[in-house]
């Protein structure tokens, strides 16, 4: 892992280490080769294995992930992508820095939102979500953490985008299982992407989710479901109207036929209440 302070690509400088997971880290870097050094975002993805095949499988997408990426960012509320580059068989992708907070910092344990707030958190994901959705893009990891309310214009921002995979069928190689793997968040990610399956609208089950969590107060593992059938069981610890959980209701359906298929129809259902 690169320290503070080391140069990536003779240019962007590690100021800090944001996260790690399964994939690598994200760095915090100054990008020395442009005035004022700006900070930016640094993805390091570690392939699993070194052999040249899985590398070659890897690379490719990678490759395809930075082109997804590239134009996703010409979105105002997605980041931009600013680089992509491999140093020593290891990926980086370098994006804008948003400066915020993530709307974790907003869902308190125990302090449920207002109604009106919830649905104008909603609203302002599914217009991001109906662009990334347009593009045949599943975003795959819809979650408070991976939603940044932007300082200059208090907007949601939607980042993370590293689990994004175009729709498309899996690497025809043989064993071509082993190169992908079921992304997401439990109690946000929905049944059939938890089965490595998932759809447009799993981003809707996960924002749902997000949904009810801000009206119950409570952190969306800790929402009880229905033993038989997994459908959360949230209305009695929730003040909201019948029309806003009946939204929520089918956001959430276990069954992705019987959810809302696109963002846009959420966000229609929305603007009647």
């Amino acid at each position: 892992m690169p320290q503070s302070g080391k140069l990536l690509n003779n240019r962007y400088k590690v100021t800090q280490v944001l996260g790690s997971g399964g994939f690598g880290y994200t760095y915090l870097a100054d990008d020395t080769k442009r005035p004022s050094s700006p900070k930016c975002v640094v993805k390091h993805l570690q392939p699993a294995q070194k052999d040249p095949r899985f590398l070659e499988v890897a690379r490719r997408l990678f490759n395809t992930e930075a082109e997804i990426l590239e134009i996703l960012g010409h979105h105002k509320r997605i980041p931009q992508l600013l680089a992509y580059f491999e140093e020593n068989q290891q990926f980086y992708l370098v994006q804008e820095f948003i400066k915020g907070h993530c709307l974790q910092d907003e869902l308190i344990p125990g302090k449920p939102l207002e109604e009106a707030e919830v649905i104008k958190i909603l609203k302002d994901v599914l217009k991001v979500l109906a662009f990334v959705h347009d593009h045949n893009v599943i975003h795959r990891d819809i979650k408070p953490s991976n939603l940044m309310r932007r300082e200059t214009d208090t907007r949601i921002v939607l980042i993370d985008f590293g689990a994004v995979k175009q729709i498309q069928p899996l690497p025809e190689e043989e064993n071509a299982e082993n190169f992908t793997v079921a992304v997401g968040t439990f109690g946000y990610a929905s049944p059939e992407q938890l089965m490595g399956q998932p759809r447009l609208n799993s981003d809707i089950y996960a924002l749902g989710m997000i949904g009810i969590q801000a009206l119950t107060g409570k952190n969306a593992k800790e929402i009880e479901r229905d033993p038989q059938t997994t459908v959360p069981i949230w209305r009695n610890k929730a003040q909201a109207s019948d029309a806003l959980a009946a939204i929520l209701e089918r956001m959430t359906s276990y069954d992705y036929l019987r959810r809302y298929q696109t963002a846009k129809e959420v966000l229609d259902e929305l603007e009647k209440l």
